[in-house]
């Protein structure tokens, strides 16, 4: 915050938040693995903050193995013993534990030829989508939402998926006035 370029109302809270506001949030995200690592911290954040999730980031990194689908995939009941000792992150089984499912999961798609990032961008034929006002959630969020719990997915409400969908620029809901909505609108 070290500039006063308008800016989207909660990248005003914390530095942490602005660097992640200016650097990161709303940029389409294409990586199959990057999409899943952020669902699957989207979902250690329900009944959180972003910000505790975002200052715990890399401690998570290094807890779930680089976010490698096929490692966490693996992980047995040690791994979550492990992982309900580490003080670095946040220590819920059920997440913990939608975590390796999730992996699982990602892998089975691979698997049957069915990549990640083509499942989550088919949602929006593939385009980023211009946000219009304030939503916790929308139709397409549900739909996600639906189809992601259908597959085995937890911790995927409809209010998860579309502050994922936010992250990971398949919507841009910037504020009208940020002057990253423009920015990450030339992206899509």
């Amino acid at each position: 915050m070290s500039d006063d370029r308008p800016r989207c109302a909660w990248a005003m809270r914390d530095p942490l938040e602005c660097a992640y506001h200016d650097s990161e949030w709303g940029v389409p995200e294409r990586d199959p693995r990057m999409l899943w690592e952020t669902l699957m911290l989207e979902g250690f954040q329900a009944g959180l903050s972003w910000t505790v999730i975002l200052r715990k980031r890399e401690n998570f990194r290094k807890a779930f193995a680089g976010f490698d689908p096929l490692k966490v995939a693996g992980f047995g009941e040690r791994d979550i013993a492990r992982l309900m000792n580490d003080t670095g992150i946040v220590r819920a089984r059920a997440k913990i534990e939608a975590t390796i499912r999730g992996a699982q999961i990602y892998n089975e798609m691979q698997a049957n030829g069915e990549n990640f990032g083509a499942f989550c961008w088919a949602f929006t034929d593939g385009k980023p989508l211009q946000g219009e006002g304030v939503h916790t959630e929308t139709g397409l969020s549900r739909a996600i939402s639906k189809e992601l719990k259908r597959r085995g997915f937890k911790f995927v409400g409809p209010t998860i998926v579309h502050a994922w969908m936010q992250a990971v620029g398949m919507v841009n809901d910037h504020a009208p006035d940020c002057f990253r909505r423009g920015e990450v609108a030339a992206l899509g």
